[in-house]
């Protein structure tokens, strides 16, 4: 019997165990088979924290330092050292993560910014990412928070993609107390704007909802639902990550419970069946032990794995050596494949920056993915 066509209700009541999920699985594979064939994708990358300052205060960030604390900003010539070591190692992504806006929460913030002439973090990001892009031979994707069409307008030429997680659309998880009750940047509603604000100026787009936090499984569905309404409205939205909430030592939530890989397994799923087979889904390897279960999911991408630096966010969850992400992919019947920043679909005229667009060609083969030799080097 042929699995229903994905609709509400029956999607909260399988997250819930109120339906038979045996189908699901089956149908998250087929329609991942369908859309990407027996391709699972990766992007070899480097990581470069380009501030741990932020005006937020999520429950479960240890990202986050305040002045007092150590934290500061990455100096150009550090970043440039981080890319050009990842470069040596087959390396094409330089991804840039930082927090939002932390000049209008910290004078210190505000003190770097002035003394090398940028206006803004933003601004200074866009710096950071045009000297990657034309001193080394990596790609930036950057990460830098909420951002309105100037802003992304700005990073367009020295970005070929960009990133926010949307985490979740329930609003409740603003309220005091709540995982984002101190975090004005978290606000779903500024998120969604920045994902449309990426439609508008022609960006690919990475997002995706954080699991375990304290959403409900509606919230979860929700959340799906609207990011399908989204890449309606805007088709920005290159891949969708599902990432699963781990605690970490030292937050509010460090003893929060963890969702189980089986529950994080099944929204993947459930993701899959609602967003259809042409999706990019995302499951990041390093955050649970046997990985290899989200394939069974119908997930078709790893993410972003560093043969160079570690995962700033989750510092304590290492990414899994090349080798044993290749092994375990191919355990499962299918091939594992560099990817370029951003997915084949996205390389052509309408999407990126005509400053960018012959070289991200250059770099890319004739499917679109990575060009060799980068693809092979482990």
């Amino acid at each position: 019997m042929a699995f229903p066509a994905p609709e509400r209700d029956l999607a909260v009541a399988l997250l819930e165990g109120r339906a038979d999920e045996s189908g699901l699985f089956a149908e998250a594979r087929r329609l991942c088979r369908e859309g990407k064939g027996d391709v699972i994708t990766y992007s070899r990358k480097v990581f470069v924290p380009v501030t741990t300052l932020c005006r937020n205060r999520c429950e479960y960030c240890t990202f986050y330092r305040s002045p007092r604390e150590g934290g500061c900003y990455l100096e150009p010539d550090e970043a440039l050292e981080v890319a050009i070591a990842g470069g040596a190692k087959g390396c094409t992504e330089a991804l840039l993560t930082l927090g939002d806006k932390p000049e209008d929460r910290w004078a210190a913030a505000r003190a770097f910014l002035d003394q090398r002439g940028h206006s803004s973090t933003i601004a200074y990001v866009a710096h950071l990412a045009g000297r990657i892009l034309n001193e080394t031979s990596l790609f930036p994707h950057v990460n830098p928070g909420v951002m309105d069409d100037e802003a992304v307008a700005m990073l367009r030429p020295v970005s070929p993609s960009m990133g926010l997680m949307l985490e979740n659309a329930s609003e409740r998880l603003s309220e005091p107390g709540m995982p984002h009750g101190r975090s004005p940047d978290k606000d779903p509603a500024v998120r969604i704007e920045t994902i449309r604000a990426a439609g508008r100026q022609r960006v690919p787009f990475t997002t995706g909802l954080l699991i375990g936090i304290g959403e409900t499984a509606a919230e979860i569905v929700d959340s799906l639902l609207l990011l399908v309404d989204l890449q309606k409205e805007t088709g920005a939205i290159q891949e969708v990550i599902i990432q699963n909430f781990r605690g970490k030592t030292g937050t509010p939530m460090a003893d929060a419970p963890e969702p189980p890989p089986e529950f994080t397994a099944t929204v993947a799923a459930l993701a899959r069946w609602i967003l259809g087979p042409s999706a990019n889904l995302q499951v990041p390897p390093n955050l649970t032990e046997r990985f290899e279960r989200y394939l069974d999911a119908g997930i078709n991408d790893w993410g972003g794995v560093s043969p160079v630096t570690p995962d700033w966010v989750n510092p304590d969850s290492p990414w899994p050596r090349l080798q044993k992400l290749r092994a375990r992919t191919e355990e499962a019947g299918l091939r594992l494949v560099q990817r370029l920043p951003v997915y084949p679909e996205f390389i052509d005229e309408e999407w990126i920056d005509a400053a960018i667009l012959p070289r991200l060609r250059a770099a890319a083969a004739d499917d679109g993915y990575a060009l060799e030799p980068s693809r092979a080097v482990l």
